[in-house]
């Protein structure tokens, strides 16, 4: 567990809870998942001193659950909110070791990752819980995560080089809220951040579709790839939800909450709605680049298969063609075969030259015919 001390324009770590909040400034406090249970009775204690409200314990099990979706909720006293990130490369690296590791362990084939490439195993999230006071902020991550650690890392590299007192006010959050949004800001650019490779991949599945000679058979994976997809829309669907229910609790909260003094809460309060507008525009932009590429998939999957029935049937006119070529010429062979003694031109020394002669001549004009006709052509014009 980690506690951070924010003032107007600096940060500093602290080993214990603090008695009472600065002045001028918040307390956030970040805790790993797995460790919640255990550093129950310190988040009671920031949460009671600091916040001046416990937690209800339906919140504390749902910031324990890594399963739990997009979700706002609230009190009187604080607001809860979880917002599922995206899974980094290392934890989705993990959990395919992990999910291979118990597969052996039972005797069971590997299973193939999600999606049948690697951009599409990114389509994992893991739950981060928030709960804002006014003056404190407490948050719950799953171990390790970047979210948390790379604020704090950019803030102290920006605390350590900033000459200019109002650049670094500029950086330091001006409250719990502040601080929220700029995280699942960052947890929603990651969204934004690997739609380059959904859609390299897609592109490529759609050249090997598009192929005159293709011999797709890849079709688990891209089925797969289309249920990912309807998976990250329904995910950022959630996070829509959850944060327009925020944006709606925050235009709704008296600027007293924002700051004393009354210019200034209006500025502050102008200035979280703004972040939050935009947190969720760039959400909206990922459900929009989801359903792009879901419509691209399918559109490019009707084309293929009305390629395939396109040369099928040009295959078949082809057939055809020749078989009506042959068809007068099978007549002919048949009725000059019957067992009768008379028939025209059997006794004759030239019968045969005739009858040859007239069905080259038949054959060339029903070539002729189709083949002005395109009908021997094996794709049409």
């Amino acid at each position: 567990m980690q506690i951070v001390e924010f003032t107007a324009d600096t940060l500093r770590f602290s080993d214990a809870v603090p008695g009472k909040a600065p002045a001028d400034g918040f307390v956030w406090v970040f805790v790993d998942r797995d460790e919640v249970e255990t550093h129950q009775a310190l988040l009671q204690q920031a949460a009671q001193q600091l916040g001046g409200s416990a937690l209800l314990d339906l919140h504390r099990q749902d910031l324990a659950n890594p399963l739990h979706p997009s979700h706002y909720d609230f009190t009187s006293i604080y607001d809860l909110v979880i917002f599922r990130r995206l899974a980094t490369q290392a934890e989705t690296r993990a959990e395919a070791e992990h999910d291979a590791a118990v597969a052996a362990y039972h005797g069971q084939t590997r299973a193939k990752p999600r999606g049948g490439l690697p951009a599409f195993n990114r389509i994992s999230s893991r739950a981060v819980g928030f709960v804002v006071f006014d003056r404190l902020l407490i948050s719950v991550h799953p171990r390790g995560c970047y979210t948390a650690k790379s604020f704090i890392e950019r803030a102290l590299s920006d605390a350590k080089f900033s000459v200019d007192a109002t650049s670094a006010r500029n950086r330091i959050p001006s409250g719990p809220i502040d601080l929220v949004l700029r995280m699942v800001n960052a947890m929603v650019d990651s969204y934004l951040d690997v739609r380059k490779e959904l859609t390299n991949q897609l592109e490529h599945w759609q050249a090997e579709l598009l192929k005159p000679d293709s011999r797709f058979i890849n079709w688990g994976s891209l089925m797969g790839a289309r249920s990912q997809l309807h998976v990250l829309e329904d995910l950022c669907d959630e996070q829509h939800d959850a944060m327009q229910e925020w944006l709606d609790s925050l235009r709704e909260q008296p600027m007293s909450s924002f700051a004393a003094d009354a210019q200034l809460a209006q500025t502050r309060r102008d200035q979280m709605v703004a972040r939050a507008r935009d947190v969720i525009e760039h959400i909206q932009r990922v459900v929009h680049h989801a359903r792009r590429l879901e419509q691209s998939a399918e559109t490019v999957v009707q084309i293929h298969f009305s390629a395939q029935s396109n040369r099928t049937n040009s295959i078949m006119r082809t057939l055809t063609a020749l078989t009506a070529i042959f068809l007068p010429l099978n007549l002919i062979t048949g009725f000059f075969g019957m067992n009768f003694e008379f028939l025209p031109l059997i006794h004759t020394a030239t019968g045969f030259w005739w009858l040859f002669g007239f069905m080259i001549l038949l054959v060339i004009v029903v070539v002729t015919v189709f083949w002005r006709k395109q009908y021997l052509a094996r794709t049409a014009r």
